[in-house]
């Protein structure tokens, strides 16, 4: 909206805002870290210069974006929560859901990003990586994730698994849908990274993941 000059108007954040801000900025840059109590509601009014109905409001802001939980009382407080996955992934899920978003187009969207993650893994396995990957073997919802975590791109790891997250925890019929068990496909893998072979594993995961598609009839309904 542009004022009647023709300039648009530059919105002021408010003080709530601006303490959010700081405290979140400590958060992220991992200043603070999971369960750690913030100080006092005195300390950081005297901090902040700010009246408790403002800092009040941000610990709102916080809560709402799962930073902080604040427990009430003479032994309560507001404790630090690090940003997680899950809850992006969740977020996300409500949102395709909202748009109804068929659940196909997820899947459409992990055969591009997580086939991926499986060559990159072959390409720079460690023996260590070798390990974690025979321990979760039989479990394929971690065998995925695994997969995933040990390529070693963070950027590709937390959409990979929020697309693996999204598919799920979604519902199909009010039932969730159920997981993959290929555990010859998920011994196939194992031999591939082993072997470092970085075209064979992404030719087989991404075969895999359409043996497993979601059909393509199905909405994002995320489990409540």
């Amino acid at each position: 909206m542009k004022a009647q000059d023709g300039k648009t108007p530059v919105r002021v954040p408010k003080t709530a805002e601006l303490v959010a801000r700081n405290l979140r900025s400590r958060i992220v840059r991992r200043q603070l870290a999971e369960g750690d109590a913030l100080p006092s509601e005195t300390v950081l009014m005297e901090e902040f210069g700010v009246s408790r109905p403002t800092l009040r409001e941000a610990f709102r802001v916080l809560e709402s974006e799962s930073l902080i939980s604040v427990r009430r009382g003479s032994h309560g407080g507001a404790h630090v929560h690090v940003p997680d996955g899950d809850l992006a992934a969740r977020y996300a899920g409500f949102v395709l859901e909202h748009q109804q978003t068929p659940l196909a187009d997820v899947s459409e969207a992990r055969l591009i990003v997580e086939p991926g993650c499986a060559g990159m893994l072959a390409r720079s396995r460690t023996a260590a990586d070798l390990k974690q990957l025979r321990a979760a073997l039989e479990h394929a919802t971690s065998f995925h994730r695994l997969v995933v975590e040990l390529a070693g791109n963070e950027t590709l790891g937390i959409l990979a698994g929020m697309l693996e997250t999204i598919v799920t925890t979604t519902t199909r019929g009010g039932k969730p849908l159920p997981s993959d068990c290929r555990l010859d496909v998920h011994q196939q893998l194992i031999e591939l990274v082993e072997a470092r072979d970085a075209a064979g594993a992404e030719l087989l995961w991404r075969d895999h993941l359409e043996d497993h598609a979601a059909p393509r009839a199905g909405l994002v309904e995320v489990v409540r």
